[in-house]
C-alpha cells in the first residue's frame, strides 16, 4: 500500500488543521493506521492511532482533547483533525500502516509510511 498525506500548512497558534492520508492498494479496511510527527531536529513522535474498525483510538498525552483521528474505509483514507495548535505541534506529519493484528503504537509495528505533510505553527 502507498500512503499520501495532505493538508499541512502554516497556521497560527490556536488554529486548526485537518490532515488527510489516502491509501492506494487493496485491503485498506483491515489495516490499523497511525499518525506520527517529527519536529524539526527531533525524532519521531507517535501521536495517534486507529484500528481497522474505528473501535479503538490512541492519542499521546499532549494531543488528548485537541486532536481527533478518524477513517473512512470506503475512501481508503484516514484523517487527523487538529485544534488549538501550539508551536510544539509543528513538524512533518506522516501517516503509517501498522503491521500487528492488534493496534500497536510501538516503533517496530510500522509497516509502511508516506512522505509526510509539513505543519508549521507560527504567528
Amino acid at each position: 500500500v502507498q500512503l499520501v498525506e495532505s493538508g499541512g500548512g502554516l497556521v497560527q497558534p490556536g488554529g486548526s488543521l485537518r490532515l488527510s492520508c489516502e491509501a492506494s492498494g487493496s485491503n485498506f479496511s483491515i489495516f490499523h493506521m497511525s499518525w506520527a510527527r517529527q519536529p524539526p531536529g527531533k525524532g519521531l513522535e507517535w501521536i495517534s492511532g486507529i484500528n481497522s474498525g474505528s473501535t479503538t483510538r490512541y492519542y499521546s498525552e499532549s494531543e488528548k482533547g485537541r486532536f481527533t483521528i478518524s477513517r473512512d474505509n470506503a475512501k481508503n483514507a484516514i484523517y487527523l483533525q487538529m485544534h488549538h495548535l501550539k508551536a510544539e505541534d509543528a513538524g512533518l506529519y506522516t501517516c503509517e500502516r501498522r503491521m500487528d493484528p492488534v493496534l500497536n503504537m510501538s516503533p517496530a509495528s510500522r509497516k509502511t509510511w508516506g512522505q509526510g505533510t509539513q505543519v508549521t505553527v507560527s504567528s
